[in-house]
């Protein structure tokens, strides 16, 4: 997979990608990311990218001309047709569902905007989908663009040293992730749950999907429709829930 970013501040991303999975999954050539300065698309001898906004108020906004430029030179050097996707605290949040259906794309280009935000005219005509990856604001693009990919490279065949993973990690069955475990058996007067160390694998599975099925309903109770459980989630969702109430 190849991605363009088109950012103010091209070694904040580069130098953010060089680690771990990312870092990882492009030195084996299943990802490739590039980067472009819309400075580099300016006239003036200041390198102008933004200006006052029309209107008044605060702040300024990043001007149309060298961002539609720098949009061009980066789409130049991907596949005709590929999605373009601003960083904005406007735009859909993300999900896990949308996350997996951009990892499916030969190729992205993304808009990371600064300061007040970007020339809605460049919004109207450049690009495909607008992102949020939450309701907060940020100085910048940059942040969500990394977060986006981070994502989007978890989902590559290859990227991570075991597949089950991504197949087996938090959201990706619409339920939180159960709790994880490791050595030493017992730590600050807390041991690992019996289960674990039973050996017994249907065991083990039973116990972590009704862990995945109480976090849900405990902390994400939106993302669980209850209802729509089957019978046998259904029934471990109550034993979940029984045993807390035991417990306190």
């Amino acid at each position: 997979m190849q991605i363009e970013v088109v950012t103010l501040f091209p070694d904040m991303v580069r130098d953010a990608l060089r680690h771990g999975i990312v870092g990882r999954a492009q030195q084996r050539g299943i990802l490739k990311v590039g980067t472009e300065d819309p400075r580099a698309h300016t006239r003036d001898v200041h390198h102008t990218v933004d200006d006052r906004p029309y209107g008044g108020g605060p702040g300024m906004v990043l001007k149309p001309e060298p961002l539609a430029a720098a949009i061009a030179s980066a789409a130049g050097r991907l596949p005709a047709g590929c999605r373009r996707i601003a960083l904005s605290a406007q735009g859909e949040r993300l999900s896990h569902e949308r996350v997996r259906e951009l990892a499916t794309c030969e190729a992205l280009l993304l808009l990371a905007g600064r300061y007040e935000g970007v020339d809605e005219r460049v919004l109207e005509t450049e690009i495909d989908l607008e992102v949020s990856i939450g309701d907060y604001v940020l100085s910048g693009g940059e942040l969500p663009a990394l977060v986006l990919i981070d994502a989007i490279a978890r989902q590559l065949p290859g990227a991570l040293g075991d597949e089950r993973s991504a197949q087996q990690e938090s959201f990706s069955a619409g339920l939180l992730d159960w709790p994880h475990y490791t050595r030493p058996e017992e730590y600050a007067g807390r041991r690992v749950p019996s289960v674990l160390l039973s050996g017994d694998h249907a065991a083990i599975e039973r116990w972590r999907l009704k862990q995945a099925l109480g976090r849900t309903w405990v902390r994400r109770r939106d993302l669980l429709d209850a209802g729509a459980l089957d019978a046998q989630r259904a029934a471990l969702l109550q034993e979940f829930l029984q045993e807390q109430e035991e417990e306190t």
